[in-house]
């Protein structure tokens, strides 16, 4: 099965040809458009007003009322890997993951157009924006930092920027630096491009006091009725067709009712801190509008706000839940709780490929350029694989077919340019999800999905948009073909590993993550299932040094010594590698880089695996490609590791036949390069 990974444009561009050729006056008369372009960080598909929330957004709502929304414009469920897509038009592992080393980026092609190209915010991604062509920069380069100090990843332009010690909240910096950075670029005479990643309002739960003063009382009747109000307004802002009522509480999520005092003060406070962070995003995009405003800029500047995935359901650590988190000493956790009312009407969340996890809400702000009705909703699909090609069209720029040291892949997004000109596109192919172990695909009205692996659910997404009627059963032959279209685009299109598209497991339900909070504690510590199964491991005989799993083991077809620190490793087979058992439970949270130095006389490129639950077992978990040098030469290799829970288990493969090779200095460090742990 072959798919096609770009459309034709040739029409398009011999009609452009003609009319530029036919009216150069009038063309000479057409300042080229600005574009700007949000992402914020964890946001629930009813967050902000315009889309059902209660949350005061202003600013957004404008842009919707004069813009265009979208029902059904799609992510691809976690943090970094929507930033690959969002900037270079493929999948994430088609890409190259965070290496991006099959594909360029929007800020690459934009340059070669003549853009000033600018961003500020969250990173997330290997090397720095200034490496991949962004001119200027300012934010961290790590997936989140504390939002009043910052962390040693703070960069400006290339260079290390110490946060100050007072004064500083992040939110606020990623725009007062996006306004010098315009500021700047005026001067040039050219058109610009930026790009703001707000981290907020994903965790550590932080806010400004004035912000979070202003939500006290809000939330005290709970997740429950919170969740019926924002569907109710959902309903009355016509925003989803066929959906009268949300998707039921699942199992995993408690009664508000249910819950004990201490966990109802809690959960409230949570919620008030994520209202109060989204509130100051909005008030902050405000700024931005203002700015853009005065230059005379709002017209014929593309804006396109957009989030990398849904509402995060994982607790893990809160500390001082006793005290109001508006200061950097104050640091919690998401609530599993919350993200469900916080994806009204969807179900489950951030990592996995259900709606609540993949559909978030996505505006198109562009007065000089849209020929939609003022505040219209497009209902077709749309994803951010769709956003660069859009970009360069806009922008009358090329996307290259070949770049210098890297080995390019077709883009599989489309412009989008026909919807915003009043009319709809056609998708060239199904649209693919992939994390980890959680799959989806989406083809035409027709959706399938998996949980974390389990067995495969079948959905007509244009009558049943919240996935409640698995049709599974009643249809297999459009189940199979799905799944098989899934399995053959993860080849073809992704270049996954075979071991990444495996046949689904059988269910296990409920649904469970050991990431989702643990309801039956008092809030405060480590928050999560996985906590519970933890004191129950603690009951049983302790185990003798011979029988504790070892720190590294050598997997199949491959033979290993260890001398002097230095590993050495003979691979007789196909597949060799090693294995890292059951880090400390006590490791920090991600995210994390692995460091080592290779020595390398075998064939083939390198793979990581890793796994953050005891429930996970690998290869399951999540595969990260790398290059290896393979010409008998010590070689230095440091390895991104995205993701901000705790590492459990980690495969790492440098070949994939027969050879020989030696590592030293193999360590896990932190995103600053801290070591967190010598291995072996």
């Amino acid at each position: 099965m072959q798919f096609r990974q770009s459309r034709s444009v040739l029409p398009a561009v011999v009609i452009a040809a003609i009319v530029a050729c036919c009216s150069n006056n009038v063309q000479s008369q057409s300042p080229p458009t600005n574009v700007l372009v949000i992402m914020v960080d964890d946001l629930g598909f009813s967050d902000i007003g315009c889309y059902g929330g209660e949350i005061e957004t202003p600013n957004l709502d404008r842009l919707a009322e004069n813009g265009l929304r979208f029902s059904q414009f799609y992510n691809t469920a976690k943090c970094h890997s929507s930033r690959v897509s969002l900037l270079t038009g493929q999948y994430c592992e088609a890409a190259g993951n965070e290496s991006l080393k099959h594909a360029v980026t929007s800020a690459e092609v934009l340059s070669k157009a003549g853009y000033s190209t600018l961003m500020t915010g969250k990173w997330h991604l290997d090397r720095e924006p200034t490496d991949v062509g962004f001119d200027r920069y300012f934010g961290h380069l790590s997936g989140a930092c504390n939002y009043f100090l910052g962390d040693n990843t703070f960069r400006l332009d290339g260079e290390k920027f110490d946060v100050p010690q007072e004064g500083f909240y992040t939110t606020v910096a990623d725009v007062d630096y996006a306004i010098d950075f315009l500021s700047d670029a005026r001067e040039e005479s050219q058109p610009w491009y930026l790009y703001v990643a707000f981290n907020a309002p994903h965790a550590p739960l932080q806010a400004l006091p004035e912000d979070y003063a202003k939500y006290e009382g809000v939330y005290d009747a709970g997740w429950d009725q919170a969740r019926e109000k924002r569907v109710a307004k959902q309903i009355e802002l016509g925003l989803l067709d066929g959906v009268d009522q949300p998707s039921p509480r699942p199992e995993h999520v408690p009664a508000w009712d249910s819950l004990s005092d201490v966990r109802r003060d809690f959960e409230t406070k949570r919620m008030r801190t994520l209202a109060a962070m989204i509130d100051r995003v909005d008030q902050e995009i405000g700024r931005l509008m203002s700015d853009l405003e005065a230059a005379g800029e709002l017209e014929n500047t593309l804006i396109w706000f957009v989030a990398d995935n849904g509402a995060c359901p994982y607790d893990r650590v809160s500390n001082h839940v006793d005290k109001d988190p508006t200061d950097g000493s104050v640091s919690w956790s998401d609530s599993t709780g919350w993200a469900w009312a916080r994806n009204s009407p969807f179900r489950y969340y951030k990592q996995n490929q259900y709606e609540g996890g993949i559909s978030t809400p996505a505006i198109v702000h562009w007065p000089a350029g849209l020929k939609t009705d003022p505040g219209a909703i497009h209902r077709q699909p749309a994803h951010l694989i769709d956003v660069m090609p859009t970009l360069a069209e806009v922008a009358g720029a090329d996307i290259p077919g070949a770049f210098a040291d890297r080995e390019l892949r077709p883009v599989s997004g489309q412009s989008l340019r026909p919807i915003f000109d009043g009319g709809e596109i056609e998708r060239a192919e199904p649209l693919h999800f992939k994390f980890a172990t959680d799959r989806g695909i989406r083809d035409g009205d027709w959706k399938a999905v998996s949980f974390r692996g389990e067995q495969w659910e079948l959905y007509n997404i244009s009558n049943d948009r919240i996935e409640m009627i698995d049709l599974a059963t009643e249809e297999p032959e459009r189940l199979a073909a799905l799944v098989e279209t899934w399995t053959a685009m993860g080849r073809e299109v992704l270049h996954a590993a075979d071991r990444s598209l495996v046949p689904a497991k059988e269910a296990k339900l409920p649904h469970l993550n050991p990431e989702w909070t643990n309801f039956e504690k008092d809030p405060g510590g480590d928050g999560r299932i996985r906590s519970k199964a933890k004191k129950t491991a603690a009951t049983k005989p302790k185990q003798t040094e011979s029988e504790k799993p070892k720190k590294v083991r050598a997997r199949k077809n491959t033979q290993l010594k260890i001398e002097d620190g230095t590993l050495l490793m003979t691979f007789t087979g196909d597949d060799p590698g090693l294995a890292f058992d059951a880090f400390d439970p006590a490791i920090a949270s991600g995210p994390y880089q692995l460091q080592f130095r290779l020595f390398s006389a075998a064939k083939g490129d390198g793979e990581l695996f890793f796994t953050t639950d005891e429930e996970t077992s690998l290869p399951n978990g999540t595969r990260i490609e790398f290059p290896v040098d393979s010409d008998r030469k010590w070689h230095d290799y440091t390895i991104s590791i995205p993701t901000e829970a705790r590492m459990h288990q980690l495969r790492l493969d440098v070949s994939d036949g027969v050879g020989e090779a030696k590592i030293e200095q193999l360590r896990v460090t932190d995103a600053t390069g801290k070591t967190l742990i010598d291995l072996p």
